[in-house]
């Protein structure tokens, strides 16, 4: 297994603007989850969730997302399945590719794919693992968009409501187990 610098290396280049989103994001992302695993005193070593962390968007650049450097054709909310095949396929890191497949929205049901017609595969995408759904939590305080500041907390919950009751109850949950 390569190390998460390894890895965002090769598909985010130097000075372009999709890495330099990237590494800030995720940064901001890993070192809040370390932050609450310290506080939480949560049995994961501190390497494995920010070598998650760092990963759980590394599916960006297949994406459409011209305004964060993304010049991929898939939609956006693909890049949590299509990363975890990149980290699966060529990387071999079933559990980062987990956090990655995971981490969109608050989890995201077999039944809300269906419903909302959501172009992915049909299948649970709920975190599982405590790692998985640490990171899942961490990510909704930070957008790769705007002054990518720290959300505060009603904020956030602002941005899960808008995806559904459904959604907003999830991370409520996530909120209870690390807030």
């Amino acid at each position: 297994m390569s190390g998460y610098q390894e890895i965002i290396d090769r598909y985010y280049p130097p000075e372009s603007l999709r890495r330099v989103i990237y590494m800030r994001h995720c940064t901001q992302v890993a070192d809040l989850a370390v932050e609450i695993a310290r506080r939480k005193k949560l049995p994961i070593a501190e390497s494995t969730v920010r070598r998650a962390a760092m990963l759980h968007d590394i599916g960006i650049f297949l994406t459409s997302a011209p305004d964060i450097g993304c010049t991929g054709e898939h939609p956006y909310i693909m890049h949590g399945v299509l990363g975890a095949s990149l980290l699966r396929g060529e990387w071999g890191d079933e559990e980062s590719a987990r956090v990655a497949e995971r981490h969109t929205g608050a989890g995201i049901t077999a039944g809300e794919v269906v419903e909302q017609g959501l172009p992915l595969p049909v299948a649970d995408y709920m975190p599982q693992t405590m790692l998985e759904r640490l990171v899942c939590y961490a990510d909704k305080f930070y957008s790769k968009s705007g002054a990518m500041e720290r959300k505060p907390l009603d904020k956030a919950i602002r941005s899960m409501e808008r995806i559904s009751p459904a959604t907003l109850h999830r991370f409520m949950k996530l909120h209870e187990e690390f807030g």
